[in-house]
């Protein structure tokens, strides 16, 4: 009787799940992200400020949930993941002057599930920025070449993982990257998923590559089979991470702090790692990660779209007496 109610209200859940996590206009989703949906359900949270910066374990097995996925003919929205492409782009179109134009920008995500669920939405054309995932690499070199032409930009979206915050380093053992072309991390970095309260989940992994962090906050890279590993060209300042609409659909103000994805060595036999700070640190040591799923689809689509444009939100008057405090007494406006 006990497990009859269970699958019932597990039923309803997913249900509910679904019509939110394609809202609000009938968005395509992954099946993690209808997971964490029915987290959010479970352990409803009123709005915390930012500066309580902490994760939420997820309330409910994958298992479960997956059993109870199981049961469900067809979910409006759910999109059905298909293998990565494994032919190069351009094949398919017979133009001759494809690769002849610039290209100002990039995404690659660390998940090809995310990469599925972006192009599934639309963000290629709306953002006018192609959108490949990590196992669709390497990139083709017309399309290097037209990065090159304009200086354009590699963004990067990845998991709050200890592995994952390595990932712009690890770019470079996955393709050639163009002289001139900047590598710019959207996050998803642990901090970023504490001041939204995201669900983290565990990992014996996770767990592993988390022992490697040491004292200093850095994050070894694992090493390639290969002879020669450039870093990443990283840019020193992130830009804004979150938009105002990502961070209030969490419960969170924006987070404004530009943190730096420093990356240090040129060749194999130096060290490449990742830095993190004593919050992220301690966090990592747990054994934790969060997955760019657990981001709720819409904040996930607008929020990639304004960071790639670089269309920063508009001040608000909190934001303005904040940076009028810190400039202090008659102090002379920079040029």
């Amino acid at each position: 009787m006990a497990d009859r109610v269970k699958q019932h209200v597990l039923d309803r859940l997913l249900r509910i799940a679904a019509e939110r996590a394609a809202a609000p206009s009938g968005l395509r989703f992954t099946e993690r992200q209808l997971y964490y949906e029915v987290c959010r359900i479970l352990t409803p949270m009123r709005p915390i400020p930012r500066h309580f910066a902490f994760t939420v374990p997820a309330p409910l097995t994958y298992a479960s949930f997956r059993t109870a996925l199981d049961r469900h003919a067809e979910l409006p929205g759910l999109l059905t993941i298909t293998p990565p492409k494994v032919t190069r782009a351009g094949r398919h179109t017979p133009e001759p002057d494809l690769f002849d134009y610039g290209l100002p920008r990039l995404l690659v995500c660390e998940s090809d599930a995310i990469a599925q669920m972006l192009r599934a939405n639309g963000l290629p054309m709306e953002s006018a920025c192609p959108v490949f995932s990590a196992a669709e690499l390497p990139l083709d070199p017309g399309i290097a070449g037209m990065l090159a032409q304009v200086e354009g930009t590699i963004y990067l979206l990845h998991d709050a993982s200890a592995d994952g915050l390595t990932f712009p380093a690890r770019l470079a053992q996955l393709t050639d990257i163009p002289d001139g072309v900047r590598i710019v991390p959207l996050g998803l970095r642990p901090r970023q998923a504490g001041t939204l309260h995201l669900p983290h989940v565990r990992d014996r992994g996770a767990n592993m590559v988390a022992a490697q962090v040491d004292s200093s906050g850095t994050i070894p890279l694992r090493r390639s089979s290969a002879p020669s590993v450039e870093a990443a060209r990283v840019d020193s300042c992130e830009r804004e991470k979150l938009s105002d609409e990502l961070a209030s659909s969490a419960g969170a103000a924006r987070v404004d702090s530009c943190e730096r994805a420093e990356l240090s060595g040129t060749h194999a036999s130096r060290t490449l790692v990742a830095q993190v700070d004593s919050w992220e640190r301690a966090w990592l040591r747990r054994g934790r990660f969060v997955e760019v799923e657990a981001v709720r689809p819409a904040s996930l689509l607008r929020t990639v779209h304004r960071l790639v444009r670089e269309v920063h939100p508009p001040r608000t008057t909190l934001t303005e007496l904040r940076r009028a405090r810190n400039a202090g007494f008659l102090t002379w406006p920079a040029a």
